[in-house]
């Protein structure tokens, strides 16, 4: 089984994972109410989803 011949340094390790960070997601507009939610999902503030009601929202 092959076993690495050197010690791989601290910065070679960091910079192989350099692209191994957080991406914010992708957020689109409510066509009703105008709210930043998740695309393909139905609205959490007004229960709408592609332009008609689905749900309805209960008032916290």
């Amino acid at each position: 089984m092959p076993v690495p011949k050197k010690r791989t340094s601290k910065s070679r390790r960091n910079k192989r994972r350099a692209h191994h960070f957080l991406v914010s997601p992708n957020l689109s507009s409510c066509s009703n109410c105008a709210e930043k939610i998740m695309p393909h999902r139905v609205c959490p503030y007004c229960g709408y989803y592609k332009g008609r009601s689905v749900t309805e929202v209960k008032e916290v």
